[in-house]
């Protein structure tokens, strides 16, 4: 079977960036709902579009196509005080931007009586290579396609 619109397609893909190094192993395969869904990123979802399990590609992406470019005005210092007891480096918090939009800020630094928190997403910035093993392609449920998401193994669980 061809990945199209609403085709479940199992991965297996390992991501590092430009020089190599590693970011994830791919070991666990993944698998997502094939359509604009946005749950890929687009330019694999353009790469993979018309192929069939055991395709294997390696996508070499720029910022603005993988997690995108930072976005200094997603920096935030704020008094501690306004934290919940146990805020610490690594936690995630959410809150709203500057556009008023739901983000989830990463803790990353914590000073004095002062927290760092960063919107961006931890890879936007950075050029990724994504080597990619099409696993399976099957037709998408009718449940699937109207949750937007796959079900089942290595999929959503509800």
């Amino acid at each position: 079977m061809k990945i199209d619109k609403d085709t479940a397609v199992t991965l297996q893909f390992k991501v590092t960036d430009l020089q190599g190094k590693l970011i994830e192993d791919g070991k666990e395969p993944s698998v997502y709902l094939h359509g604009g869904y946005g749950n890929t990123l687009p330019k694999i979802e353009e790469a993979l579009t018309g192929q069939e399990s055991g395709y294997q590609v390696t996508l070499d992406l720029q910022p603005q196509d993988a997690f995108g470019v930072r976005d200094e005005s997603l920096l935030r210092t704020l008094p501690k005080k306004q934290f919940p007891p146990g805020v610490k480096v690594g936690g995630q918090l959410e809150g709203r931007g500057e556009d008023g939009q739901m983000t989830i800020f990463n803790v990353m630094k914590i000073k004095g009586d002062t927290v760092m928190l960063d919107g961006n997403h931890p890879l936007a910035g950075k050029a990724l290579r994504f080597a990619i093993k099409v696993l399976d392609v099957r037709q998408a449920s009718e449940e699937e396609i109207a949750h937007q998401h796959v079900h089942g193994a290595h999929g959503h669980q509800h």
